[in-house]
């Protein structure tokens, strides 16, 4: 299976088969583009994950968690997790890392957003 840096937002080839579209699928294409295309993805990796822990840090600093909603966090960690097996799955190295940092964060809020829903239900008895 072709090792590839898709991300499940339309950048598969037509057949569905994870072939990136564009010259890096020619066999005449540099072999410098694979590696840029890597470069790529742990570039923007980088950057999503690493906008996420000032919030991250601020929330597990704080405990504040009102402003968060549950569903959304169940939602978010729950599809992190699946970016982060999809990425294993393939041997995408920028998805593993970031979905496993981003995972570790959310997974911390999710936890503290859990314990004070269930702090506030105790108090509400």
């Amino acid at each position: 299976q072709p090792k590839s840096t898709t991300t499940g937002h339309g950048t598969e080839g037509a057949a569905g088969d994870g072939a990136l579209p564009g010259s890096a699928n020619r066999p005449d294409a540099h072999p410098a583009v694979p590696a840029l295309i890597d470069a790529l993805g742990y570039a923007a990796a980088t950057l999503t994950t690493v906008s996420f822990l000032p919030q991250a840090a601020k929330t597990l600093r704080t405990g504040d968690t009102k402003a968060i909603s549950l569903r959304m966090y169940l939602l978010f960690t729950t599809g992190v997790a699946l970016w982060g097996l999809y990425g294993v799955l393939r041997g995408d190295g920028p998805l593993i890392v970031a979905n496993a940092i981003t995972l570790v964060s959310a997974g911390l809020i999710l936890q503290s957003k859990l314990r004070a829903v269930l702090a506030d239900q105790t108090q509400a008895k």
